[in-house]
């Protein structure tokens, strides 16, 4: 039987360690991150991997580093493939060396498109017509490793990053189990890949979701479905954080951009091209309303700019 060492962290990565479970191999330990302060109250809480795990008595390891100890373990257990799904560190080239069959990622875009950390977001921030799931053979670069096997899958334009997470998922689990088999029974040719076509992505921070009211409309409604849930699209208004979690691009705007208008029953806010229509906004530390809803509760709509300077 084919012994698997799994790494993940996230819900991406749950779908296919469920899939590697279901479809039989021995996976003989998972690897995911120490458990992090969540909620409220802060209190250490374990990856959506370390509960899948618990609940079929797999082995997990979580340490802080892949180095010294952890390799050491690794060698042990001597695993003839390692599967990697957003487990949140690169691996160094003595872990890469260790599995006869090497290690695999699962990386949710058409690599070399969007290398990097945050390809979700990046190819909903760029208005790509698709995007889908890549499984590589890991190296010692950014997502560089050759290609064993791509699925695509086509974008409407309305996607936000949440619900798109979740079906990129679910395309990963049914990529893992169609490859896998030929990869480890020497059937997949690795493809290498195009570097005159790579383009990269890094660490979403929260200050990426600060809008920029001089780009163009388009870019900032995209921004909207891309940082949602995190870190959300954000902006000020009167001092207070405002984020805007849905928008629609309306005809040019006579505002300066960053400036609200009040048009009919619509919240239109100048940009750098365009009128941006609000839709849902939610001051930080009170709930999501419809942007109706919320001009009903406000004073000074009319003429109001959002920007930083008016969290001064």
């Amino acid at each position: 039987m084919v012994r698997v060492l799994y790494m993940g962290t996230p819900t991406f990565a749950v779908p296919p360690l469920q899939a590697l479970l279901e479809e039989g191999y021995d996976v003989a330990a998972v690897v995911t991150q120490p458990d992090r302060p969540a909620g409220r109250s802060r209190a250490p809480h374990p990856s959506p991997v370390k509960e899948l795990a618990r609940e079929h008595n797999l082995s997990v390891w979580q340490p802080e580093r892949l180095r010294g100890e952890a390799v050491a373990q690794i060698r042990a257990l001597a695993p003839d493939v390692v599967v990697v799904a957003a487990y949140g560190e690169i691996l160094r080239p003595e872990v890469l060396a260790l599995p006869a069959h090497g290690c695999l990622n699962l990386h949710a875009s058409l690599l070399p498109r969007h290398r990097g950390a945050s390809p979700i977001v990046a190819a909903l921030l760029a208005g790509d017509a698709a995007t889908g799931i890549t499984l590589m053979q890991m190296d010692a670069g950014m997502d560089t490793g050759a290609i064993l096997a791509q699925e695509a899958l086509p974008l409407s334009g309305h996607e936000r990053q949440g619900e798109l997470t979740a079906r990129l998922a679910q395309v990963a689990a049914e990529l893992l189990r169609r490859a896998l088999p030929g990869w480890l029974a020497g059937q997949i040719m690795p493809r290498p890949q195009d570097e005159a076509r790579a383009s990269y992505c890094g660490v979403l921070q929260r200050e990426d979701g600060r809008i920029d009211w001089t780009r163009p409309a388009a870019h900032i409604e995209r921004m909207t479905r891309a940082y949602d849930p995190w870190p959300g699209a954000y902006t000020w208004l009167h001092g207070r954080r405002l984020h805007i979690w849905q928008a629609a691009v309306t005809a040019a705007s006579p505002a300066p951009p960053g400036t609200i208008s009040i048009q009919g029953r619509q919240i239109v806010v100048g940009t750098g091209a365009g009128g941006l229509a609000l839709a849902e906004v939610q001051f930080e530390g009170k709930r999501r309303m419809s942007a109706d809803e919320f001009a009903r509760g406000q004073r000074a709509l009319e003429g109001a700019r959002l920007d930083e300077a008016a969290a001064r």
